[in-house]
């Protein structure tokens, strides 16, 4: 009942003419970026952030959050209407949402990827509703130790859960928390890796490497391949809408699995593209009718669609109550947190609940307009697909660079957005994982402050990280995590191994019952 209160007293800070506007402009700006091929949600609110500095951090994170939930809506227009994943987590989508547009069904494809978004997102916005606060007041009890073991359990579980090549994994880690270190040592006030350069005194920004390594990098890699974008025309029309809506009740388990799927794998760092996946696969499996999938079944777009929206959503769990951000996106807008001077983590609850409870209630109302807006607007963000590039790429260069010199009025942030743009082009044409890297240069500092304040408040002493059950679980947890795919490995082996030894004991139970 105490959550159902202060969610009420969110909205009521939400449900201001300033809010509602931004809302609606955040939506339409994500539904933009979520439509234009390689953009996404992450580029999206990166490059766009620096848009937010003026105003109150309450106007400033409703407004990133709805161009974040713009961007996860517009990520289905051109997975189905032009085969084009506008996300990584949509690739799944197009598997039978595209053949659906072929065979002339694409508005029904389309209201079931945006419903089916909708539900997904709207169950994971319940369960950080009521976990959230319970979270952070378990989390007050934290020390300098424990929010270190927190800050190990995040980068282990990455290496050890992540889908990508654990060794590309660490490398892309290892780099953001090498530059997380540059400029002056908050503990020791000493200056490090400045190189005798007064422009990295201050170290490097965190929004000037989002806007480069998303930003430059995806404009450069679009021109690299060179997109000619041909697709289906779509209208949806209220009869559709209604049709797919009263199907919905047979594919109740589908969306429930789905659901769950997405919120663990959001809440853990497997993301929403192995949720995506993971959706898709098991609809699939547990289906009576296995060999319909691929050629157009509405439940293989239910399914990806929203245990992808599910893990987005999820994602802010962590960061909102612990501090600690779950995906990309939620890295940086955690980065945006603090730039507008707030923490996120148990405090944020007690000390900014206007603030915290404005956001959670942004989440329901803007979920609800945007599947509205999307639903009545599709041809028209159809329609932005058939704009040249060369037309739109300038613009977005342009926009990035006004960001970046924005943050602190300097020139070199320009050529430092520039060359992690190059950086982050890099990364991607040999398959490093940018998302580590973010969370490392965001959390890097933090958890080096952690680290060093329980070095010194135990005489340098390792085992104050197993001084008492609740750190020593974080601890062990988290090196568990680390050495996962070993330890999954020699299990496997160990039950390959016994399986035989097994039926043989089980056939020679049943020959003698006989």
């Amino acid at each position: 009942m105490e959550a159902f209160g202060l969610l009420v007293h969110g909205f009521a800070v939400l449900l201001t003419w300033k809010t509602l506007v931004l809302m609606m402009v955040g939506l339409v700006l994500g539904i933009f970026v979520g439509v234009l091929p390689g953009l996404g949600g992450p580029n999206g609110v990166a490059i766009l952030l620096p848009l937010t500095f003026t105003m109150d951090p309450t106007s400033a994170i409703v407004m990133l959050s709805c161009i974040y939930w713009g961007a996860l809506f517009g990520g289905a227009i051109t997975s189905i209407l032009f085969n084009i994943p506008g996300e990584a987590w949509s690739v799944a989508t197009t598997f039978d949402g595209y053949p659906m547009a072929q065979q002339g069904r694409a508005a029904e494809a389309l209201t079931a990827a945006f419903t089916s978004s909708f539900i997904g997102s709207l169950v994971a916005v319940l369960l950080i509703t009521f976990l959230a606060p319970m979270i952070s007041s378990f989390a007050l009890k934290f020390g300098p130790p424990e929010f270190f073991a927190v800050y190990l359990l995040t980068f282990c579980s990455f290496v050890g859960l992540g889908r990508e090549a654990k060794h590309k994994t660490v490398i892309s880690m290892s780099l953001g928390l090498l530059l997380a270190g540059v400029g002056m040592d908050t503990v020791s006030g000493q200056l490090r890796m400045t190189f005798g350069s007064a422009e990295l005194l201050r170290g490097i920004n965190f929004l000037v490497a989002v806007i480069g390594l998303f930003g430059i990098s995806e404009i450069l890699l679009t021109m690299e391949e060179r997109l000619a974008l041909r697709g289906h025309a779509a209208s949806i029309s209220l009869r559709v809408v209604l049709s797919v809506w009263k199907d919905l009740p047979k594919y109740w388990v589908t969306l429930l699995r789905s659901s769950f799927i997405g919120c663990w794998l959001g809440i853990t760092p497997g993301g929403a593209i192995a949720a995506s996946f993971m959706g898709y696969n098991l609809a699939k499996r547990f289906s009576k009718d296995q060999d319909s999938f691929g050629k157009g079944r509405i439940e293989g777009v239910f399914a990806p669609e929203t245990a992808a929206h599910a893990s987005g959503t999820a994602a802010l769990l962590p960061m909102l109550a612990l501090g600690i951000p779950g995906s990309g996106t939620a890295a940086i807008l955690l980065g945006g947190l603090m730039v507008w001077g707030l923490n996120p983590g148990p405090l944020l609850f007690v000390e900014h609940k206007d603030f915290v409870w404005g956001l959670i209630a942004s989440m329901y109302l803007g979920n609800v307009v945007g599947l509205v807006l999307v639903l009545t607007t599709v041809p028209i963000f159809a329609s932005i697909l058939r704009v040249p590039f060369a037309a739109v790429a300038p613009m977005i260069v342009v926009s990035c660079a006004i960001g970046a010199y924005a943050i602190q009025n300097a020139m070199f942030d320009i050529w430092l957005m520039l060359g992690f743009g190059v950086v982050g082009y890099v990364f991607k044409k040999i398959g490093i994982p940018l998302a580590p890297f973010t969370l490392a240069l965001v959390l890097g500092n933090r958890a080096e402050d952690a680290f060093r304040l329980s070095m010194i408040g135990s005489g340098g002493d390792m085992k104050v990280f197993w001084s008492n059950g609740l750190v020593g679980s974080i601890t062990t947890l988290a090196i568990v995590l680390l050495f996962w795919p070993v330890i999954d490995r020699v299990f496997g082996g160990i039950t390959r191994l016994l399986r035989p030894k097994i039926a043989c004991v089980a056939g020679c139970a049943n020959h003698s019952s006989v």
